[in-house]
């Protein structure tokens, strides 16, 4: 008995979603937990190393940027937390276990609609990952441009190479905040911590996002084969119904006769 229940909860867990979920979950959080420590780092650097400083007032400024890019990550967070359980609940639904729970007519009438609903949905967020994606490159870019100018710095002698903000639009064209290799504010953030882990703190938040991209994938794939799956259960059920109706009415016609001769013979 305790064998037979824990196999038959095992058959009643959809590995396939789960597997997503799992990868959908670590992607969101290297991306939240990396991104924000990146973003907390590229404003340690600007502020230390450019001498930048926040804009009084309610001026936008690269500081005001990256406050709301932060709270556009807690946001993330916990809207693909709740998304990732509702894929699960899902997956659940369109398995054998509920489905010798509640029936076919349950899963099907239900499951065709949530399935629908939420394949559109993943692939809404599918397109956004890959939007968010591109985005996250840019940082890497800037950030290994930066590594790449401190590397031949130290292999060339006598290299005077800069780093021009105004370039990556972080600042306007009136502002000059730039570094060069000559100055001892480039020397210090070339050797110093903070920039290398900064660097691949963003590497890694674009792995992350690149690891949601394909758990979106995956769960389209998912999502589809159960829509299937609901659709070819209301079929069968359907065909069970008509199957049974016709049986029902060969076997009253058969009763009928079978009265009507043997009042005939009486």
């Amino acid at each position: 008995g305790c064998f037979e229940c824990c196999i038959k909860c095992l058959g009643g867990i959809p590995y396939a979603s789960l597997i997503a979920t799992i990868l959908l979950y670590a992607g969101v959080a290297l991306f939240c937990g990396c991104g924000h420590e990146a973003l907390s780092g590229t404003v340690n650097i600007l502020q230390t190393y450019f001498e930048m400083t926040r804009a009084a007032g309610d001026v936008i400024d690269v500081f005001t940027m990256i406050d709301i890019f932060k709270y556009v990550i807690y946001g993330v967070a916990a809207a693909f937390f709740v998304y990732g359980i509702l894929l699960m609940v899902e997956g659940f639904f369109t398995t054998g276990a509920i489905k010798d729970l509640y029936g076919d007519f349950k899963i099907t009438t239900c499951g065709r609609c949530v399935s629908a609903w939420f394949i559109m949905l993943t692939y809404i967020f599918m397109l956004a990952w890959l939007g968010v994606t591109a985005f996250t490159s840019l940082p890497v870019y800037m950030y290994f441009n930066l590594w790449t100018i401190c590397r031949n710095a130290t292999i060339v002698d006598g290299a005077n190479l800069c780093l021009d903000l105004r370039q990556y639009g972080i600042v306007t064209i009136g502002e000059e905040k730039k570094v060069c290799t000559s100055s001892e504010s480039f020397i210090k953030m070339c050797d110093s911590n903070e920039l290398n882990m900064t660097f691949h703190l963003f590497v890694v938040a674009l792995a992350g996002a690149g690891a949601a991209v394909i758990a979106m994938v995956h769960y389209l794939m998912v999502l589809s084969a159960n829509w299937a799956y609901v659709k070819d259960a209301c079929r069968m059920q359907k065909y069970e119904d008509i199957k049974s109706k016709e049986e029902q009415e060969l076997h009253d016609i058969h009763s009928t006769r079978s009265k009507e001769r043997l009042n005939a013979y009486t």
